[in-house]
């Protein structure tokens, strides 16, 4: 079974790339393939080529991986208080990362975790730093994922749905915060997200994911404004909207299938408005349907 098969795509310097679909796409896999933190066995990289800046990533020895991991690449996960030591304090968790990857002292460290926690909007920095991870807030946990991941100076940060089990407002800040971080530090976010809105405000490029590859991939603007892909216009279809009738929502007819049983064909043509019997029997490859706006559909 390939939970996720034949993705590809590149992150500039300072770009924020989204990665958007159902649950079950294959984004959170992705994301794992890209640390080398996928759960082996059973799953594991069987073929392609991961790089960073010239660097290939998928036969590096794990020790020079773990160098790599939270010092070149950070991840922020999407549930903090699982993600989090239960057993260690704030600051303690921070300054590890310190020591670690930037050799820092334990009395360094601890400053600079201090710096991180008010950096990332957190008040009473000082005492926070002393507290545990179950004494603060969904909003401060996730907070202190991105000081956490920050810590390492890192070229790229991974976002796995960062704001998952937050109120709208509080959702708000975190993503305004990551923005903010990402300009002033010219870092490269991968953003995964299910949420149409946050991939509209937050990204440059979007990669629309669906039964592990991908779909659509272009400019955030080309491909929410004139999206070709059936899948990706149904995703446009069932956000509520403000100008359409009160209280309706376009479905998507069907289900994920089930990743063991897929076949030679187009992944979506089940559930597809659009399918032609092509679809069933041959796997449609991706082209350039309009300059860096990619699709993968035999409608083209």
């Amino acid at each position: 079974m390939k939970a996720v098969d034949d993705v590809t795509f590149d992150i500039q310097k300072g770009e924020t790339l989204g990665i958007m679909g159902e649950s079950g796409s294959g984004k959170t896999m992705t994301a794992l393939s890209i640390m080398r933190l996928l759960p082996y066995p059973p799953a594991e990289i069987v073929s392609g080529s991961i790089e960073l800046d010239g660097m290939e990533l998928v036969n590096l020895p794990e020790d020079k991986m773990r160098e790599i991991r939270g010092n070149k690449i950070s991840m922020i996960f999407q549930d903090p208080l699982t993600s989090l030591n239960p057993l260690m304090k704030i600051g303690a968790q921070i300054a590890e990362v310190s020591q670690v990857h930037n050799k820092a002292s334990g009395a360094e460290a601890k400053i600079r975790a201090v710096e991180l926690l008010k950096s990332v909007g957190i008040p009473e920095a000082e005492t926070r730093a002393s507290e545990y991870p179950f004494e603060l807030s969904g909003g401060m946990r996730q907070r202190v994922m991105i000081a956490i991941a920050l810590a390492g100076d890192p070229e790229l940060i991974i976002a796995d749905e960062p704001t998952t089990n937050l109120d709208a407002t509080i959702q708000a800040q975190i993503l305004s915060l990551l923005k903010n971080i990402q300009k002033e530090r010219s870092t490269s976010l991968l953003l995964i997200t299910h949420n149409l809105g946050i991939v509209a405000w937050i990204c440059d490029r979007v990669a629309v994911m669906y039964a592990g590859r991908i779909v659509e991939f272009g400019p955030t603007g080309l491909v929410l404004e004139n999206p070709f892909h059936p899948y990706t216009k149904a995703l446009l279809k069932s956000v509520l909207r403000v100008d359409t009738e009160k209280g309706k929502i376009d479905t998507i007819p069907g289900d994920v299938p089930n990743l063991a049983n897929l076949g030679r064909s187009c992944h979506f043509a089940p559930r597809c408005a659009y399918v032609m019997t092509q679809c069933r029997s041959e796997d449609p490859k991706m082209i350039e349907i309009e300059p860096n706006h990619w699709v993968s559909c035999f409608l083209y």
